[in-house]
């Protein structure tokens, strides 16, 4: 699952996640709201079988109403949660807002425009983790903003 605001970043993301060659559905929701929605199953949300429970949230940390952090806070606090990966994706290079989102629970931090070369990295990682979810994986990630 996708959750971001701005078009243009919906288009890039999805074009980049497709030349991966992504095997998942993508499901695209533009807020923090509509993205707790369906992750709680609410509305029009409610059909598992329309809308399943995503792997994968990349999530922007600029959102309209409820914000990335938010959104984050939220799933880490859900029991039914816990499997799903979040990787912060945004425009926010600050340390700040990097240390933020590890302490709230995420698995990854990538600074747009994503880089095909970062994504295949992170797409292998968690691939790993979903396997391997107790061991530490062969080689992490190169982060974004993090040098």
């Amino acid at each position: 699952m996708v959750v971001e605001d701005n078009e243009n970043d919906v288009t890039l993301v999805r074009r980049t996640l497709e030349k991966a060659r992504l095997p998942n559905p993508l499901r695209f929701v533009g807020s923090g709201e509509e993205a707790i929605g369906y992750l709680a199953k609410a509305g029009t949300y409610s059909d598992r079988e329309n809308y399943p429970l995503p792997v994968l949230v990349l999530l922007d940390l600029k959102l309209p109403g409820m914000d990335g952090f938010g959104v984050l806070r939220w799933i880490r606090e859900q029991p039914g949660l816990t499997d799903v990966r979040v990787v912060v994706l945004t425009s926010s290079h600050s340390l700040r807002d990097i240390k933020t989102a590890y302490r709230l629970g995420a698995n990854s931090f990538l600074v747009k425009p994503l880089e095909f070369q970062n994504v295949r990295e992170i797409l292998a990682t968690l691939q790993w983790q979903l396997t391997e979810p107790t061991a530490t994986p062969p080689m992490p990630p190169r982060t974004a903003g993090l040098k």
